[in-house]
């Protein structure tokens, strides 16, 4: 069928095939819908592979810049945008999902090869130029990383919008504790296909028991490898986007890709903001569009002689001013130590709380804690609902604040915590949470991924996991192994780091940033929660002072010179 433009966008009608055979290396054939320009000439190809069916029509938020068409599709490119400006946007089930054949296997090594062969394929249609892109968020940018391992010659730049790189420290565990997004996740779209309208087209897909995989190999013991990106493979031009809210699933894949690749033309994006919201803004679409047409059209239009890096800098409550820099992490950082005091509160201070001093207490101190959040009902019930019961609050586990800080003062990259710490049990979980606290000691909230209420910042360990890679561990991004447990002793005092993923946050004069320290999952931990392991029944201690020094590693930047570059602010 054909499709006019949509209003005021000039270029090429759009011709679109449904339900197109991508012949696999082994046999099978995967259906794809083409969306490409009605006209007899060649064109790049962008490619989405993933499991959320291409014929299902997306209806996107009011507020969305991109209004609704017959052809909008979730978390890929919008082709009455993109077609008209001279591309295709072909759009491939996923092994099993959808009108596609087979068994699904999310993000699988065999996934990985399916999506090689259809590029390899869409590149030798008479219709394409033989330049091959991929664009798209979450899912369709995740499997970008793992297909990119393979190297397609077809291949030649990435667009990974907010999408993870390693299923298994990304995704799965976080510091080694469940992530039951992950399986909600999965079983939803088990749901989907066995339950829902998909099963009209595959009623037996998805008998592969990926939840069974997932939780029977809790370390990283190679069961990941597939999908896991290998950052040396990866040398193709590469834009990869992230989100500061996205801290409980995608944004630490996207500034791993940045520091890690080996592509030497790479640029990264990180923007604030829902999860689709920014993907289908002018700027956005602009971005991503510049960046093709130099490395898939060979337009010199300069966005290569660009700083590599443009951050949203966030000025809290939704006012973000946008900036260039030349690295990640930026290299004028001030790498600077908050250590914990943990010594007697003061009048008025609730027991449970600490503050964030700038020099080591010379006395130690410490604070206990139940290992079960507020109350015991999780201790004696298997229910999720009943061991989340005392969850996403902040009463539990301690709290340390900063003193009031004296100027507007900007945190932004990698956070690290150094702790000491013990259980009475043989394992303890660490949750940390960073809020912004105004001057009447409210929560100031950003808007993102988990909703309307997100914090600063999280980051996660569960203790026996504690052992680092001393090869990839930076002092401000300590990188665990997850090869072994290194079960605790009852009272057995050890040092953890914990890697808090990337941030950015202006704390406004007069406003403190606090740190939680938590059995389980604070505020801000919607869609994101962990499975609380059933030996969180006893008590928790956190040391810090004397030869015990327990601190916040943060990233703080100082004031721009005169000369430096300009910004636009914007609210969102």
């Amino acid at each position: 069928m054909n499709l006019q433009p949509a209003p005021s966008v000039s270029g090429y009608r759009i011709l679109v095939e449904k339900d197109v055979d991508i012949p696999m290396r082994d046999g099978a054939r995967l259906k794809a819908d083409i969306l490409r320009p009605d006209d007899g000439g060649k064109f790049p190809a962008i490619l989405n592979l993933g499991p959320y069916q291409k014929d299902k029509l997306w209806i996107p938020p009011d507020n969305l810049e991109e209004k609704p068409n017959p052809l909008m599709n979730w978390e890929t490119i919008n082709p009455q945008w993109w077609v008209p400006k001279g591309y295709a946007a072909v759009r491939v089930d996923a092994r099993g999902t959808g009108k596609s054949p087979g068994q699904g296997d999310p993000w699988s090594y065999e996934e990985s090869l399916d999506f090689y062969d259809a590029i390899e394929w869409a590149a030798k249609q008479p219709w394409c130029s033989g330049q091959i892109g991929l664009s798209g968020i979450s899912y369709f940018a995740i499997n970008q990383w793992f297909v990119a391992n393979h190297r397609p010659p077809a291949l030649k730049a990435i667009i990974p919008w907010e999408g993870f790189a390693d299923l298994y420290r990304d995704a799965l565990f976080h510091g080694g504790i469940l992530c039951q997004f992950m399986t909600n996740w999965f079983v939803t779209h088990l749901s989907h296909h066995l339950v829902g309208r998909a099963s009209r087209d595959n009623p037996d897909t998805f008998q592969i028991n990926t939840l069974w995989k997932w939780l029977r190999n809790n370390l990283d013991d190679g069961t990941c490898k597939g999908s896991q990106a290998e950052w040396d493979k990866i040398t193709l031009p590469m834009l990869s986007a992230g989100n500061w809210s996205g801290m409980g699933l995608h944004l630490r894949g996207n500034t791993e890709a940045f520091m890690r690749a080996a592509s030497p033309y790479k640029k990264l994006r990180i923007h604030s903001g829902t999860h689709v919201h920014p993907f289908y803004t002018e700027d956005g679409r602009r971005e991503q569009l510049r960046f093709f047409d130099c490395w898939l059209k060979g337009i010199d239009n300069g966005v290569m002689d660009e700083p590599p890096v443009k951050l949203a800098i966030r000025k809290g409550g939704g006012e973000v001013e946008w900036r260039f820099e030349n690295e990640w992490p930026l290299a004028r950082t001030q790498w600077t130590r908050f250590y914990l005091d943990l010594s007697e509160p003061a009048a008025g201070k609730a027991a449970n709380t600490g503050t964030l001093a700038a020099a080591n207490p010379a006395k130690a101190g410490a604070r206990t804690y139940f290992a079960s959040g507020l109350s015991k009902v999780g201790s004696a019930s298997a229910s999720s609902t009943q061991l989340n019961a005392g969850a996403m609050q902040s009463g539990m586990g301690i709290s340390l604040d900063t003193a009031p800080f004296p100027q507007d003062t900007e945190i932004t990259g990698p956070v690290a915590a150094v702790l000491w710490v013990s259980s009475s049990t043989e394992d303890m979980d660490i949750f940390l949470t960073i809020r912004n606290i105004d001057p009447g000691s409210n929560d100031v909230w950003e808007v993102g991924q988990q909703g309307h209420q997100v914090p600063v910042a999280k980051g996660w360990l569960r203790v026996s996991h504690r052992e680092l890679d001393p090869e990839l561990s930076l002092p401000y991004r300590p990188y665990h192994r997850h090869k072994r447990r290194l079960y605790l002793s009852a009272g057995e005092i050890v040092q953890v780091q914990v890697e808090i993923w990337p941030t950015c946050m202006v704390f406004q004069q007069g406003h403190r940033l606090r740190l939680d320290i938590q059995p389980r999952d604070g505020v801000g931990s919607v869609h994101y929660t962990h499975y609380h392991a059933d030996y969180n029944t006893g008590s928790n201690t956190i040391y810090a002072g004397g030869n015990k020094e327990s601190y916040l590693l943060l990233p703080v930047i100082p004031a721009a010179s005169p000369g430096s570059r300009p910004s636009a602010r914007v609210n969102r």
